[in-house]
């Protein structure tokens, strides 16, 4: 019987032994896994760190341009307003997906600026595409772009009101009417514009 109980504590020995061996491989599975996890973790946000400014960049660029095109058909549209004759109006959809669209009948003047990650010009210097300024100015590491359209022979309002609206980012488009009211007390066109 001793030799029985010796035998059947080696036996018992070689099966601890393996279920410890199997439960250290398990352990170390375990422990690859969370470190290749961890190591892609650090992969994904190192590449993200570098690539999500440039997506920044051209998404703003895009909105840029986008804008730049907004304003040559809200100044088409004036122009044709104003050749259609007094009481023309006419209907454009607007969309802003960043940035803010400003009706000046102050200063008459169409205005649209936006804090962007793209530099869109050099900082500091007015270019001009057609009839549009534009003007880039330093944030910080950002810039604020600006788009401008001066009317010296027009004079803008909103509402029938030499008033200021700005119009910010929207999930749908802004309906807006361009009207041609007739000239003024000082001969020049009248070219309200309103939103509905």
């Amino acid at each position: 019987m001793i030799r029985e109980s010796k035998y059947y504590k080696a036996i018992s020995t070689k099966d601890n032994i393996k279920r410890e061996i199997q439960m250290n491989n398990k352990a170390q599975i375990w422990i690859e896994t969370v470190i290749y996890t961890l190591i892609a973790f650090v992969l994904i946000a190192a590449v993200l760190a570098f690539v999500k400014p440039k997506i920044d960049e051209l998404q703003d660029k895009a909105i840029i341009e986008q804008s730049i095109s907004m304003l040559k058909d809200v100044d088409s549209t004036v122009r044709d307003v104003v050749q259609g004759g007094s009481g023309n109006k006419r209907k454009l959809e607007i969309g802003i997906n960043k940035g803010n669209f400003q009706i000046d009948g102050e200063s008459n003047l169409l205005l649209f600026e936006i804090e962007s990650n793209f530099i869109y010009s050099e900082i500091g210097k007015e270019i001009y595409d057609g009839n549009i300024i534009i003007k880039t100015k330093e944030l910080g590491d950002k810039g604020i772009v600006t788009l401008k359209r001066v009317y010296e022979d027009y004079n803008i309002t909103f509402n029938n009101k030499e008033a200021i609206k700005t119009i910010g980012k929207a999930a749908t488009s802004y309906n807006l009417f361009v009207s041609n009211k007739g000239r003024n007390e000082n001969d020049t066109w009248q070219v309200d514009f309103e939103l509905n």
